[in-house]
């Protein structure tokens, strides 16, 4: 008699997915290390973005913002304006939101249920906050008639929605990243992949006319305390939902 076939073929293959998984997945010790170490950077970014931030709620016009527009849209370089239209293309709908969805469904399928419901959480948190303000500021786009502008858009200036998700939800994948992988080439992939957007994200805004560079410095500093305070309900709800996950639970033992 032959051997029954397996019935279950997408059980192995999560299966498969998940020890994939843990198979890179960093000790607990290593992971609080990072963790320390990611928070302590955060914040002091946050403190240096502050005071900047504060004269941008105050003034409508900044004294850096024009020069810094020129500065970049002065570059004279196909490849270079390919590049900040390539970096800004996933932060427009439905981009953002597919992307979004195909973050959250990757991390679930691999066993980082709790990480997925976050990263869920980490976007809706960026357009629910970014909106609010830009309803309380509403300041205007840059105009036109001073500055080159790639795609005229009728939403407010301050602060950018696309620097605030990319620090948001591409920030916490980034954190994941950093506090739980192992050292390998797919850990320095992601991080590489992922920081590389974050920072070059609000140089694209710029470049396209459709921020000013104090939009990005308080995107940048909104989006920093935003994903502050992902991580702590992260750490926070770690430890009282869906603990028992197949990877990266909080009573994993170490390795």
């Amino acid at each position: 008699m032959s051997e029954p076939k397996d019935e279950k073929p997408v059980e192995t293959i999560k299966d498969a997915a998940q020890q994939a998984a843990k198979n890179e997945t960093a000790s607990r010790r290593v992971q609080r290390y990072r963790t320390v170490l990611f928070q302590v950077i955060l914040f002091l970014t946050i403190g240096i973005f502050a005071l900047l931030a504060f004269l941008v709620k105050t003034t409508l016009s900044f004294p850096l913002d024009l020069p810094i527009t020129h500065a970049l849209q002065s570059i004279d370089s196909p490849f270079f304006a390919g590049l900040m239209r390539l970096i800004s293309w996933p932060g427009f709908f439905p981009q953002s939101m597919i992307i979004t969805l195909i973050i959250a469904l990757g991390l679930y399928v691999y066993g980082l249920h709790w990480e997925s419901v976050i990263s869920l959480l980490a976007a809706l948190f960026s357009g629910i906050f970014n909106q609010l303000v830009k309803d309380l500021i509403q300041r205007p786009r840059p105009s036109i008639s001073i500055v080159d502008v790639f795609s005229v858009l009728e939403s407010y200036s301050f602060p950018s929605g696309h620097v605030m998700f990319y620090t948001i939800l591409f920030g916490f994948i980034w954190y994941l990243a950093f506090t739980l992988f192992k050292s390998s080439l797919l850990r320095s992939f992601l991080l590489g992949l992922f920081g590389t957007f974050i920072l070059l994200v609000g140089v694209s805004r710029i470049y396209l006319g459709q921020h000013w560079a104090s939009d990005v410095l308080g995107a940048y500093l909104l989006g920093g305390l935003t994903l502050a305070g992902i991580v702590l309900l992260y750490q926070w709800g770690k430890r009282r939902f869906l603990v028992r996950q197949p990877v990266a639970s909080p009573d994993s033992k170490e390795k």
